[in-house]
């Protein structure tokens, strides 16, 4: 599944990587543990977080992920994007919950990495 068409089904706002809205994804992964995210890496993988800061950026770049999602329209301040930016990952916010894009990603073909 193509980012644009990730953040046309949850209602997700680009934040950075306007480039990248033809990035392939096929894995998704929901955590606000990162320490649960660096258990592996994750390429082809979107992570869904409620975790605005910039860990969440951090632990993307180290486990090799290139799109995150920010759940239930988390403030993102400047220092996030700008990192996202520098490491060239896909940041959106969406309106919808953790649980609720899970679930329509889910149901629109993407898979579960456990």
């Amino acid at each position: 599944m193509k980012v644009k068409e990730i953040a046309e089904r949850t209602g997700a706002r680009m934040l950075t990587g306007n480039g990248g809205s033809s990035r392939e994804v096929r894995f998704a992964f929901s955590s606000d543990l990162m320490s649960d995210v660096l258990t592996r890496d994750y390429e082809d993988a979107v992570l869904i977080t409620g975790l605005s800061n910039l860990q969440a950026i951090r632990t993307a770049e180290m486990s090799d992920i290139g799109v995150v999602i920010i759940a239930r329209n988390k403030e993102v301040g400047r220092e996030m994007v700008a990192l996202a930016e520098r490491n060239e990952i896909v940041l959106l916010k969406s309106p919808l919950s953790l649980f609720r894009i899970s679930g329509v990603l889910y149901e629109a073909g993407l898979k579960p990495l456990f």
